[in-house]
C-alpha cells in the first residue's frame, strides 16, 4: 500500500478524555481529563475535575512566594494525574502568552509550566481571562492512550469552558457524559452486555 493511501491517525489534542464507569485504575475514577497534547509519540492532559483536598491557588501562590496585586480566587488547584505531581501546569485562556515557555495547544487555550505565569495569576494587568492550575499531569506513551479508547477506557467529547474551568467539579462527569448524550446508569448496564 503506498504510504499516500493511509488515513491519518486521528489525533485528540483539544478534546476532553471521559473515563468510562468500572475504570480499573482508581486514580482516574470518574476523571474528566483535557488532552493538551497527543501526536504518535505521546499523550499529555490535566484532570480539570480532581481538587487536591484544601489547597487553593491563593494558598499555592503564597506558599510559593508569589506576591499578588488583587485578591486571588478562592479556586482550587487540581490534581492533573500521576506523573510530576511536584510540578504546575497552568492551563489558560491564550489572552497571556510567556514567548519563551507558553504552548498553544488548542481553540484558544494554552499551557505554560513556568514561573511567570504564576506571576501573572497574581496579577490585575497580566492575567489571563480563564486559567487552572493543576499538579502533575497524566501521560501516555507511543499508541498507549489509543489502545485505551479501543479498549473502551475513555470516552470523548468536546472541551468548553465550564468542563475546563468550571467550579462543579462534583459534577463534571456527569455533565462531561450529557455531552456526548449518555448517562452513566446507560454506559454501566451496556459494559456488562456480550
Amino acid at each position: 500500500m503506498d504510504h499516500a493511501d493511509k488515513a491519518e491517525p486521528a489525533f485528540l489534542t483539544g478534546r476532553m478524555l471521559v473515563a468510562m464507569p468500572g475504570i480499573e485504575d482508581p486514580r482516574f475514577e470518574r476523571a474528566v481529563l483535557y488532552l493538551c497534547s497527543h501526536d504518535a509519540e505521546q499523550a499529555m492532559g490535566l484532570a480539570v475535575n480532581r481538587p487536591v483536598e484544601g489547597l487553593t491557588l491563593s494558598e499555592l501562590l503564597g506558599n510559593l512566594g508569589v506576591k499578588t496585586e488583587l485578591e486571588t480566587p478562592n479556586d482550587l488547584v487540581m490534581l492533573g494525574g500521576p506523573v510530576e505531581r511536584e510540578r504546575g501546569f497552568v492551563l489558560h485562556t491564550d489572552d497571556f502568552v510567556s514567548p519563551d515557555s507558553t504552548m498553544p495547544v488548542a481553540d484558544g487555550l494554552a499551557l505554560t509550566v513556568t514561573r511567570d505565569v504564576l506571576d501573572a495569576l497574581a496579577s490585575r494587568i497580566h492575567r489571563p481571562r480563564r486559567a487552572i492550575l493543576a499538579l502533575g499531569y497524566s501521560g501516555w506513551g507511543p499508541g498507549q492512550l489509543e489502545q485505551e479508547l479501543l479498549d473502551n477506557v475513555w470516552l470523548t467529547c468536546e472541551a468548553d469552558e465550564t468542563l475546563l474551568f468550571g467550579d462543579d467539579h462534583e459534577n463534571k462527569w456527569t455533565h462531561a457524559l450529557a455531552k456526548i448524550g449518555v448517562t452513566a446508569d446507560q454506559l454501566s448496564t451496556q459494559a456488562g452486555r456480550a
